[in-house]
Parts: structure tokens; C-alpha cells; sequence
């Protein structure tokens, strides 16, 4: 593993722990086990760092979701596989559920942090999903951005009230009557 790499992963457990602000380079550095030098030398400052760690985190969880996504398979049976791991990474993930917590709390004051999640994680799902779209001869939308747009709404929507804002207990659904009714928009159209 590279030191940047073990830096990141001494920032994540210091801003789970912490949230942004409180955070300090000299827990992260220890959390590392290096020298707050390093961590300076590698990344900068305190944003520069939780940019990074926002990156690597939208685009592994990217790199998972759309690498599990086979596109010989029947359009009905490649969609239904996409919409349940997007289920299964947004819901089943405590870690990544505390971590929005920590970049919506932050966006109002850091709004460039809540954007580098948007550029590594929304932009390429959404325009992965509207590529597929457009390119199967299955869907006929007249605009694959917009139903894109909804489909991985409605999946973050549903991690985000069920799980990282603790609606579960008031307004339950199984994941599997949402991707049930995501088909039902995209085949019966």
C-alpha cells in the first residue's frame, strides 16, 4: 500500500471520528502511523485531503457498482442486477452512510467538497446509465439523460431516507419493491 493510500485511511477513520472541522492533520498523521510532514508532502491541507478521500471513495464505489454491470445480458436482467447492487452499496454500508453525513453537514460551508463527490460519483453513474440507454435498441426514450437522472434518484433517495437519515423505522420499504418498480418505468414505457 502506498503512503497515500495509508494516509487516506488514517483521514477516513479521523474524519468519521471527528467530522471535517474538528478533524486535524496531526490525528490523521497519527492515525497513518507518519509524520504530519508526510501527510503535508502527499496532500497539501486538511480540504485537499478530504477532496482526495471524497475522490477515491465515489470512484471505488463507482468502480463497483458499473464493473458488475453485464451488458451481454438481456437489458431487463443487466438492469435489474445494476439496480441491486446500487441498492446493496448504498444501503448496506455504515461507513459510507456516516461519511454523507459528514460531507452533507460540511457542503454548505465546503461547497467544492460536496462537489468533488458529485464529479467522481453522480456524473459518471448518471451518465454511465444514460450511454446504456442510448445505446440499447431495447429503450426508446426521448431523453435517456432525464430517466437516467430518476432512476439512480430514486436509488440514492432510498439509501439516504432509509439509511443515512434513519427513516427505516418510519418510512419502510424492501429495496426489492423499488428496483420492482424501477423496471416497471423502464419497460413498460
Amino acid at each position: 500500500m502506498s503512503k497515500a493510500e495509508t494516509i487516506l485511511q488514517g483521514a477516513m477513520q479521523e474524519f468519521l471520528a471527528k467530522g471535517y472541522s474538528a478533524a486535524s492533520m496531526d490525528r490523521v498523521a497519527a492515525a497513518a502511523v507518519v509524520s504530519k510532514a508526510t501527510v503535508y508532502s502527499h496532500f497539501g491541507d486538511k480540504e485537499t485531503l478530504f477532496k482526495a478521500l471524497v475522490a477515491q471513495m465515489a470512484q471505488q464505489r463507482m468502480r463497483s457498482i458499473l464493473s458488475r454491470l453485464d451488458y451481454s445480458l438481456d437489458p431487463r436482467l443487466a438492469m435489474r442486477q445494476l439496480f441491486m447492487e446500487g441498492m446493496d452499496d448504498c444501503c448496506k454500508n455504515p461507513e459510507f452512510h456516516d461519511f454523507q453525513r459528514i460531507l452533507i453537514g460540511e457542503s454548505g460551508r465546503f461547497p467544492d467538497l460536496a462537489k468533488t463527490f458529485v464529479i467522481h460519483m453522480s456524473k459518471p453513474g448518471i451518465e454511465s446509465l444514460t450511454r446504456y440507454f442510448e445505446r440499447s435498441s431495447v429503450f426508446n426514450f426521448p431523453d435517456p439523460e432525464a430517466i437516467s437522472r430518476i432512476v439512480v434518484g430514486a436509488i440514492v433517495h432510498f439509501g439516504m431516507t432509509q439509511y443515512v437519515m434513519h427513516g427505516k423505522e418510519i418510512i419502510p420499504m424492501e429495496s426489492d419493491r423499488l428496483v420492482d418498480a424501477l423496471e416497471l418505468l423502464l419497460f413498460n414505457n
